[in-house]
C-alpha cells in the first residue's frame, strides 16, 4: 500500500505499522463520490490480500469541517433509477470490503459524519471523535434510507430503539451524545484526536498481530452467533495463536520482565 496513489484518498503511515487513511476531498467536505467509493474498495479489499507491515488502521477526513458528509447529492443529481441502483452497488461493495478489513480499524471523526459519512465510520471497529463532530442519519430525509450497513451498525452499536430513533428522525447528534450512547468510544478536543488515535493504533500495533487479527473475528462473528457458536469460534481462534512464535515470545518477554517484540508468526 506504500506505493499505491490515489485521487480522493491519501495513504501515510505516521507511525510504525499504523496506516491513515485521508478521505482527501476536503472541498466538497469529503463527500463520497463514485471515485472515492471505488478508491475505498480498491484500498481495502488489496489490505484483505496483503496487508504487509500493517497491523492498525485509522480512517480520517482532510480539514476540520468534516469526516465524510455523506454521498456526493450533487453527482447523484439527475440521475436514472438504473444509473442510482448501478452506483449504489459500488457504495455496497465498499461498505463489505471495510467491514470485512481483517485489520483493526480506529475512525477519528473529526466534523460532519452525516448519511453514508455516519455509516462509514459506524463501519469502524470503535470511533474516536472531536468534541465538534456532528453525527446524522439523514436518508429518510433524502427520500431513501441506509444502505451501507447503517441499520445494521447502528443497531448493534445503540440498540435497536435509539437506532430507530435516530434513522426514523434523521436528526443530527453530537460527539457527547454518540458517546453516551455507546457509539463513540472517547471524545476529545479537535487539537488532541489525531494523537490521542495515534497513540492507541500505536498500542494496538504493539501487541501479538495474529492474536489481535483473531481477536477481532471472534468479538464480530460470535455477536452474530448463539452464544455456545461464539465459544467455540472462540476456541478455534485461540488455537490458532498457540503455536505461534509470538505466543512464545510473550510469555518469555513477560518472564524477563522486557518488553515484547511480535513478530507476526
Amino acid at each position: 500500500m506504500r506505493d499505491t496513489e490515489y485521487t480522493t484518498l491519501r495513504l501515510e503511515y505516521p507511525a510504525a505499522r499504523v496506516l491513515q487513511i485521508t478521505l482527501n476531498r476536503p472541498e466538497a467536505a469529503n463527500a463520497l463520490n463514485t471515485q472515492m467509493a471505488n478508491e475505498l474498495t480498491h484500498c481495502f479489499e488489496s489490505l484483505a490480500l496483503d496487508f504487509g507491515d500493517t497491523r492498525c488502521i485509522v480512517i480520517t477526513g482532510e480539514g476540520e469541517r468534516a469526516f465524510c458528509a455523506g454521498a456526493d447529492l450533487k453527482e447523484r443529481n439527475g440521475m436514472s433509477d438504473e444509473a442510482w441502483v448501478a452506483q449504489h452497488r459500488i457504495y455496497e461493495r465498499m461498505i463489505r470490503a471495510v467491514i470485512d478489513c481483517p485489520l483493526p480499524l480506529i475512525a477519528a471523526v473529526n466534523g460532519a459524519a452525516f448519511g453514508g459519512g455516519c455509516e462509514l465510520a459506524a463501519a469502524a471497529d470503535f470511533i474516536y471523535a472531536g468534541d465538534s463532530a456532528r453525527f446524522a442519519m439523514t436518508e429518510t430525509s433524502l427520500g431513501i434510507m441506509p444502505g451501507a450497513g447503517g441499520t445494521q451498525n447502528l443497531a448493534r452499536a445503540l440498540g435497536e430503539r435509539r437506532a430507530k430513533e435516530l434513522i426514523l428522525s434523521a436528526r443530527r447528534f453530537d460527539a457527547a451524545e454518540a458517546q453516551r450512547w455507546g457509539l463513540v468510544n472517547e471524545v476529545f478536543t479537535p487539537a488532541q484526536l489525531s494523537g490521542e488515535t495515534l497513540q492507541a493504533a500505536e498500542r494496538i500495533a504493539a501487541n501479538a498481530p495474529l492474536a489481535v487479527r483473531q481477536a477481532k473475528q471472534a468479538i464480530h462473528r460470535g455477536l452474530q452467533m448463539s452464544l455456545a457458536d461464539g465459544l467455540a469460534f472462540e476456541i478455534e481462534a485461540y488455537n490458532r495463536t498457540v503455536p505461534t512464535a509470538d505466543r512464545r515470545e510473550g510469555i518469555s518477554a513477560f518472564n524477563q520482565k522486557r518488553t515484547p517484540q511480535f513478530e507476526g508468526n
